[in-house]
C-alpha cells in the first residue's frame, strides 16, 4: 500500500488504544508514576529487542550507535517520550485525566505549529484562526478549574516535540523505538533498584498486579509503533486531525466514568477546544482536497 494509506490507519489504531488506555493504567495505582514508567520502559525493551532481531534489523539498528549525530536525535526522542509517560501516568492516577485530554487536544496545534517551524508546513488563515479559538479555550481554564492547565500545556508540547525528533530521526517505527527504548532504559533500571522500594515490590503485591506491571510494554509498544510508522509517513497536520480521537476518549471516561468534575465554565473551555478542532480539521480537509485536485490528471 502507498505510504499514505497505511500511514491513516495505523494512526487512528494508536489514537484508540490512546483513549482508551486511563482504564489500564488506573489499575497500577499500587504503584508510584515513577516507577510505572520504570516498568513501560524495561518490559517495552523485553517485547522490542525480539521484534527487532526477527526483522533482522538488529545488527542495523546498533550500529547507529556509533553514529553519534544520529544516536543523539534517539536519545533525545527516548527523553521526550519519558517525560510525556511519566506526567501523563501522574495525571490519570490523579484524577486529572479531563486535564490531561485537553493537552491531547492542543497537541494538534503545536503540531502545526512545529511543522511550519521545522518542516515548512503551510497554514491557512482557517486554521491560524482555529489556534486563536483554542488559545482563548485555555484561557478559559483557568477561572473554569482555580489554576493553570500546566499539565495540559506539557503534555502537548513534549509530544508535539517527540514527534519533531521522530520525523528527524533516521530509524523505522521498530527500531527507532527500540532503540530510544534501550537508551533510556538504563535511567529505568536505576529507578527501580533506587528509587526507595525494595526491587520486588515494584512488582505488586499478588500475581495480578505482577501480570499488569508486565502488561505496561504491550501497553506501551502497540500504540507507539502505530505512532511512529504513522509519523514518518503522514503530514503532521494530517496526524493532528486523527489524533483528535485520543482525547476524545479519555475525555469521555475521565468525565462519564470516572466523575471528575465537569463545571459550565470548563465544558464552556472544552467546546471551545472542540470548535478549534472542527475549523481546523476542516481547513486542513479543504487543503488535502485542492492538492489532491492538482495532482490528478
Amino acid at each position: 500500500m502507498p505510504n499514505g494509506r497505511t500511514g491513516i490507519p495505523t494512526a487512528i489504531a494508536a489514537f484508540f488504544l490512546w483513549g482508551v488506555l486511563p482504564v489500564f493504567w488506573k489499575q497500577l495505582d499500587f504503584l508510584a508514576p515513577g516507577t510505572i514508567v520504570a516498568q513501560r520502559a524495561i518490559w517495552s525493551l523485553a517485547l522490542l529487542v525480539p521484534l527487532l532481531l526477527w526483522s533482522g534489523d538488529f545488527r542495523s539498528t546498533c550500529g547507529v550507535l556509533r553514529q553519534p549525530r544520529a544516536a543523539t536525535w534517539h536519545l533525545l526522542s527516548g527523553l521526550l517520550l519519558s517525560a510525556n509517560w511519566l506526567l501523563y501516568v501522574w495525571a490519570t492516577l490523579n484524577e486529572r485525566i479531563v486535564e490531561a485530554s485537553l493537552g491531547y487536544y492542543l497537541n494538534p496545534f503545536f503540531n502545526m505549529l512545529f511543522g511550519t517551524l521545522w518542516f515548512g508546513e503551510r497554514h491557512s488563515r482557517l486554521q491560524l484562526m482555529a489556534i486563536v479559538i483554542a488559545l482563548c479555550g485555555v484561557l478559559l481554564q483557568v477561572p473554569a478549574v482555580g489554576h493553570f492547565p500546566w499539565v495540559a500545556l506539557c503534555l502537548a508540547v513534549s509530544f508535539a516535540l517527540y514527534a519533531v525528533v521522530r520525523k528527524r530521526a533516521p530509524l523505522g517505527a521498530l527500531a527507532g523505538l527500540t532503540l530510544e527504548t534501550a537508551l533510556i532504559s538504563p535511567l529505568a533500571c536505576g529507578w527501580l533498584i533506587f528509587g526507595g522500594l525494595p526491587l520486588a515490590a515494584t512488582f505488586g503485591a499478588s500475581p495480578l498486579e505482577c501480570l499488569l506491571v508486565m502488561g505496561t510494554g504491550l501497553a506501551t509498544v502497540l500504540p507507539l509503533l502505530c505512532f511512529g510508522h504513522a509519523a514518518r509517513r503522514l503530514r503532521l497536520t494530517t496526524l493532528g486531525i486523527l489524533q483528535f480521537i485520543g482525547p476524545t476518549l479519555q475525555f469521555l471516561i475521565g468525565w462519564r466514568y470516572y466523575g471528575e468534575p465537569m463545571t459550565a465554565g470548563r465544558l464552556a473551555s472544552f467546546a471551545l477546544i472542540w470548535l478549534a478542532v472542527a475549523i481546523y480539521a476542516t481547513a486542513a480537509l479543504r487543503t488535502g482536497a485542492r492538492v489532491q485536485a492538482k495532482i490528478t490528471p
